[in-house]
């Protein structure tokens, strides 16, 4: 079985229409109501407010059927992460303790959403371009899934270890300014390497790229 000659890859229009309700439910509700309330109440309801929202449109989704979305999912462990150690305790440690155990979860997230057939960077892709069934079932796109998938997960651990080590080894200064290099810098060679992948995936198997027309 092998990939069609031309892979249809709809129109940004479509991605916009198509990704805009999941971005809002999955990042855009969670962050005002975390700073709604953060402002109104305080940090721990706030976060227990975000963590809420995002759990119940996870039970609305699976009780409904309908897809549950790779932001969804993301969002949901990072603020579950978050809540915990908010509870936990107030001291800076903690603090700077909190994406790093976000990190790690979502890593954690990534490699066991193989392990149990359903990977999440297929679903990260579907939440902005809407692939058909038959397209994202073929054998070769699954196991790109799956190796993305893991190749994420890979690099999420890296950047826990890193900043656990600054955090553990280096002055809060320090680990403040590398940190705000770190993330952005780990997201964008995941991103520039899976593309690449993706890229050299489709031109080996003699598979040309065509953007469907608006409508």
């Amino acid at each position: 079985m092998h990939l069609p000659a031309t892979l249809l890859v709809p129109h940004w229009r479509t991605v916009v229409r198509h990704s805009l309700p999941n971005v809002i439910e999955g990042k855009v509700v969670p962050i005002v109501l975390f700073l709604g309330l953060l402002e109104l109440v305080g940090v721990t309801a706030a976060l227990l407010g975000a963590l809420a929202w995002s759990v119940l449109a996870l039970a609305r989704r699976y009780l409904l059927g309908k897809r549950v979305t790779g932001l969804l999912v993301l969002t949901t462990v990072g603020l579950g992460a978050r809540t915990v150690a908010a509870l936990l305790t107030g001291s800076l440690l903690v603090n700077f303790l909190q994406p790093t155990i976000t990190t790690a979860l979502v890593g954690a997230a990534f490699v066991v959403s193989v392990v149990v057939g359903r990977p999440l960077a297929e679903r990260l892709v579907l939440d902005f371009v809407p692939i058909e069934e038959q397209a994202r079932s073929h054998p070769t796109l699954q196991r790109f899934f799956r190796q993305v998938t893991l190749w994420w997960g890979f690099t999420s651990a890296v950047n826990f270890a890193i900043t656990l080590w600054l955090l553990l080894s280096r002055s809060p200064t320090t680990f403040v300014v590398v940190k705000s290099f770190l993330g952005p810098a780990t997201t964008t060679v995941t991103f520039a390497v899976a593309l690449v992948w993706f890229r050299s995936m489709l031109a080996r198997a003699g598979t040309r790229v065509v953007f469907a027309p608006v409508g």
